[in-house]
């Protein structure tokens, strides 16, 4: 009984190797002859390739094969900056879809802050695209904090509803400005 086990093993081990061995597709030949030397030659030849980036490309409106938005012209992204402007940020991320601000406390009560973090999960203006997570801290007077997540609360639904209705506002005004 344990030498058909092991013969049922060795032949499964076999057959995953063999089958990852053949995904891999093995390695391509390479002229070094033929490989520009220089890191300027190098970019050009990327560039030809369309593998990358030139100034010329941007002037002409050729960006190779990827298009780019960027987070000037995403009118959420410009919404939430500006209704959070007065909010001390420590993560900015537009390629990540994130905007987290520092503990925040209004001068009259010390011992409360909250930490707002948004996260956006689509470009369209709409109710989905945007997540607000709001937390408060309650520190007591020995320095003990206290975080909790709010939810359902009216800062929550008031930041949301502020940022898509500026949002809004800011695509109507792009839409407006290609018109003319």
């Amino acid at each position: 009984m344990n030498n058909l086990m092991f013969k049922i093993s060795l032949k499964a081990a076999v057959v995953l190797i063999l089958m990852a061995l053949t995904a891999c597709g093995g390695f391509k030949k390479v002229d070094q002859r033929q490989m520009p030397d220089g890191s300027k030659a190098k970019a050009r030849k990327n560039i030809e390739e369309g593998r990358g980036v030139s100034v010329g490309g941007l002037v002409k409106g050729r960006i190779g094969k990827t298009t780019y938005e960027f987070s000037t012209s995403n009118p959420m992204w410009r919404a939430s900056l500006e209704t959070l402007d007065f909010l001390p940020l420590t993560t900015v991320d537009y390629s990540g879809g994130v905007i987290i601000t520092d503990w925040y406390s209004d001068g009259n009560s010390a011992k409360e802050s909250i930490k707002i973090s948004l996260r956006f999960l689509a470009n369209e203006i709409r109710s989905e695209s945007l997540k607000v997570i709001v937390h408060q801290k309650t520190c007591s007077s020995n320095l003990d904090c206290r975080v909790i997540l709010l939810n359902n609360t009216k800062i929550k639904e008031e930041l949301h509803t502020t940022i898509l209705r500026k949002a809004a506002l800011l695509e109507k005004e792009s839409k407006e400005k290609k018109k003319k």
